[in-house]
């Protein structure tokens, strides 16, 4: 079976880093095509890829309508329309595959009809000095443990067994007819979010997770270390998520969870009891079936802070 795959990636002022990450790719010989999508970069970016595309042919640039930024959900996005592969990879343009990036991919793919997807181990390159948390905190982004394919999710959202970073993930193009895109709403976790939502609805395998097979960059402007946004879009993204769920037939001990996650990070901005109750209206009024559903009791904020706003009846006699 032909093993074809295109490797998407966004790109937006990375004149720095953008080389490296497209000649990591073109190394692998799985790889059919490295789509580059600029968003809009105002630096020398797309003077570079079309340097190395003189060279190379399987490089293919494309751009927003009117080379607008729109973000790298809808640049991500973009590369899976005009992909031709049969299978899906993704390089942010700050990091880079190490060598036989595909290989053990290939033989989990062959091996199992049924597979969509599989996962690997993605490390950390520090183009900057290190601090002591860092060292300790970003080692590897995987999971400690093979886990079957309907655990996945649960392993990986409260990170009891680790977490998974798109550099590591090789998909069937198909999969996005079950997930959908990325959901352009989200200016950060938007990785999160079709990565939960491809361990829900599909089968996804474990590949290489004890070692990595790709770098991600580590420098100064690098939107993963910035909690502010995440603070805002955490919130979002696990609301969101539950809309999806409803929409496309998810277990309920599934939107159990995601409900669950929901409350952790609503509950940690500091809103009055009355602003959460609000929160909950404005929430089963999206998703009538909430409403009516076990989880609309159980999820209800003076339910959930029972404990916090009654003190003296779990008082321990």
């Amino acid at each position: 079976m032909l093993f074809s795959i295109s490797v998407i990636i966004p790109a937006y002022n990375v004149e720095q880093f953008i080389e490296t990450a497209i000649v990591s790719a073109l190394q692998q010989p799985e790889v059919s095509e490295v789509i580059v999508v600029d968003d809009g970069s105002t630096d020398k970016t797309l003077q570079i890829v079309k340097s190395l595309q003189l060279v190379n042919a399987k490089i293919k640039i494309y751009h927003h309508e009117n080379i607008i930024n729109k973000g790298r959900s809808a640049t991500r996005n973009l590369g899976i329309q005009k992909a031709t592969g049969d299978y899906i990879s993704f390089l942010d343009a700050d990091d880079y595959y190490l060598e036989h990036r595909f290989r053990n991919d290939i033989t989990i793919f062959h091996g199992d009809k049924n597979c969509d997807g599989v996962y690997n181990a993605v490390g950390f390159h520090f183009y900057r000095q290190v601090t002591p948390l860092e060292q300790d905190k970003l080692k590897l982004n995987t999971v400690v443990k093979k886990l079957l394919p309907n655990e996945l999710f649960d392993g990986i959202v409260s990170s009891k067994y680790g977490y998974l970073h798109l550099n590591g993930i090789t998909i069937k193009k198909t999969v996005f007819d079950c997930t959908g895109f990325f959901n352009e709403s989200l200016m950060v976790a938007e990785d999160s979010d079709i990565i939960f939502k491809m361990a829900l609805k599909c089968c996804l395998l474990p590949s290489v997770i004890d070692k990595p097979v790709a770098k991600r960059g580590v420098h100064d402007v690098n939107v993963f270390t910035d909690d502010t946004l995440y603070k805002v879009y955490n919130v979002k993204l696990y609301k969101e998520l539950l809309e999806w769920s409803y929409q496309n037939d998810i277990a309920l001990k599934n939107k159990d969870t995601l409900l669950k996650w929901l409350w952790f990070f609503k509950f940690r901005d500091g809103n009055s009891l009355w602003n959460h109750i609000l929160y909950w209206g404005y929430l089963v009024r999206g998703i009538p079936e909430l409403f009516f559903s076990i989880l609309s009791i159980k999820y209800f904020p003076i339910i959930r802070q029972r404990q916090i706003l009654f003190p003296f009846l779990y008082r321990k006699n």
